[in-house]
């Protein structure tokens, strides 16, 4: 149950790290390959196209998605299957464990509580448990934020076999946040799933009811997500069934953690649509104060200075100059990946039902959402690595086509100049590799940086380039 973006155990490179996707049925001929779909813009039908293609050819077993930009519904769908022993297929009311995406809900229950009152998030823990380990120094809010030095009692992305036996919640937070902490409170930051079962307990605690039945009437039904059920009979039909694969293995069905394993750190299951409520809800304002939501999305200061990239239950970044929440999940069987983008009340969720099944996607996704999104313009036809790698290699030539740029490029970039570039440029050969390493706008250009690595050098290429595709300036400099 891993957090969220570099400080996650399973990842979103948000920005979200890729993980080795399972290929096990990749028998395909090169023929196959070679028409297999591309993901290069923003496009709902090609990202429906792309996303079948993945399930299809390489063994994700099941996947749902839904996805919002601007407040409004692109693309709400369903791949693959719900369980492959039987044959059924996925649909959009699949239910899919979503892991560690539960602690966004567990940490709006307790500040739920803080709007009504009932408690703060300065509170100590030795005010509901006063028996644990500095229990008189470690608040609600270290708890949230993952600086409280209890140890994780799930750090390991397998079931082992501890968890295979079930376990009541006190006596997991006995165990756990019982003995030795891994650091002062306050002084680092380090997931910690055992802190959330402590904050789940501190809920119903505090509310005098179930996290679930507290989920249920302050969350779920207030907001229409009426296929989210917290910690549900696993022999309810509408729950897909978890699979793994190992070292590119064929998946195989899994069994979940014995009970008391997830409960508020990683416990309800549920689907894109009825997450995508969520995020719409809590970017809107509709389930906290303004006060609390702030305290939700705000990184955590530690006490040397440092800033960590975690809120509450969210892991907290900039990209692309837009605020991004987001968060994974991973328990047996099953992966999750939530992101959303207040500021354009926007959101991907994503969800599968094999372990690792998500890979790189979901940071995928958010990066060409935030790349449609941005000031930078859309620039008709091919992409700028492709561009800067084909005017790198003209360059090389000594001969390019003048028509693709700007009537002052081309004053600039004498016949002289040319040549020399040339002479310069030749001996480096072809580049082996293209990559773009950043995309901003100015003065209503897209401007790029692509680096370009050559069997002896590396160079960056500088473009400008406008709307219709005309270059306006490219320059070449070693790295």
């Amino acid at each position: 149950m891993g957090p969220f973006n570099s400080l996650l155990k399973i990842n979103l490179a948000l920005a979200l790290a890729v993980a080795l996707a399972s290929c096990w049925n990749d028998g395909l001929g090169a023929e196959t390959r070679a028409t297999e779909p591309t993901l290069d813009t923003f496009d709902p039908q090609k990202i429906d196209a792309f996303l079948n293609a993945e399930v299809r050819q390489k063994g994700r077993v099941g996947l749902s998605v839904a996805i919002v930009q601007q407040g409004r519904a692109v693309l709400t769908k369903a791949y693959g299957k719900r369980s492959l022993e039987e044959g059924i297929d996925a649909d959009v009311d699949t239910l899919f464990a979503i892991g560690s995406v539960t602690k966004q809900f567990t940490c709006a229950c307790v500040l739920l509580l803080a709007d009504d009152r009932k408690l703060a998030p300065t509170d100590k823990v030795s005010k509901y448990y006063p028996g644990l380990t500095k229990a008189d120094k470690i608040t609600l809010l270290d708890l949230m934020n993952h600086t409280s030095g209890y140890p994780d009692y799930y750090p390991l992305d397998f079931v082992d076999r501890r968890m295979q036996r079930a376990i009541s919640p006190d006596e997991l937070i006995r165990e756990y946040a019982g003995g030795k902490l891994d650091f002062d409170p306050g002084t680092k930051w380090s997931y910690s799933n055992t802190g959330y079962i402590l904050l789940g307990r501190i809920v119903e605690k505090v509310s005098g009811q179930s996290l679930g039945r507290f989920m249920e009437r302050r969350i779920f039904k207030p907001l229409g997500m009426h296929h989210t059920r917290y910690e549900p009979e696993m022999e309810d039909k509408r729950l897909a069934k978890g699979y793994t694969a190992f070292a590119t293995g064929k998946p195989e069905k899994v069994d979940p953690e014995a009970r008391g394993w997830l409960e508020a750190a990683g416990g309800i299951y549920s689907t894109p649509s009825d997450i995508v409520k969520w995020d719409l809800g809590l970017m809107d304002g509709k389930i906290l104060k303004p006060a609390t939501m702030k305290l939700m999305t705000t990184p955590r200061e530690l006490a040397d200075g440092r800033i960590t990239d975690y809120g509450c239950g969210l892991g907290v970044s900039v990209r692309n100059g837009r605020r991004v929440w987001a968060h994974t999940g991973a328990v047996s069987g099953f992966a999750a990946a939530n992101s959303m983008v207040p500021s354009t009340r926007s959101a991907i969720v994503m969800m599968a039902n094999k372990e690792n099944g998500l890979g790189g996607l979901p940071g995928r996704l958010v990066a060409l959402m935030l790349k449609d999104e941005s000031a930078v313009p859309k620039v008709a036809g091919r992409g700028a690595d492709e561009v800067a790698r084909n005017l790198f290699e003209a360059l090389q030539q000594g001969k390019v086509d003048r028509t693709k740029f700007s009537e002052e490029f081309n004053l600039f970039l004498t016949d002289e100049k040319l040549g020399k570039a040339a002479t310069r440029l030749a001996r480096y050969g072809k580049p082996l590799k293209t990559e773009v390493l950043s995309t901003n706008e100015r003065g209503g250009l897209e401007v790029t940086r692509t680096s370009l690595q050559c069997a002896s050098a590396k160079f960056v290429v500088l473009m400008y380039r406008r709307p219709d595709g005309i270059v306006e300036q490219c320059f070449v400099d070693e790295e």
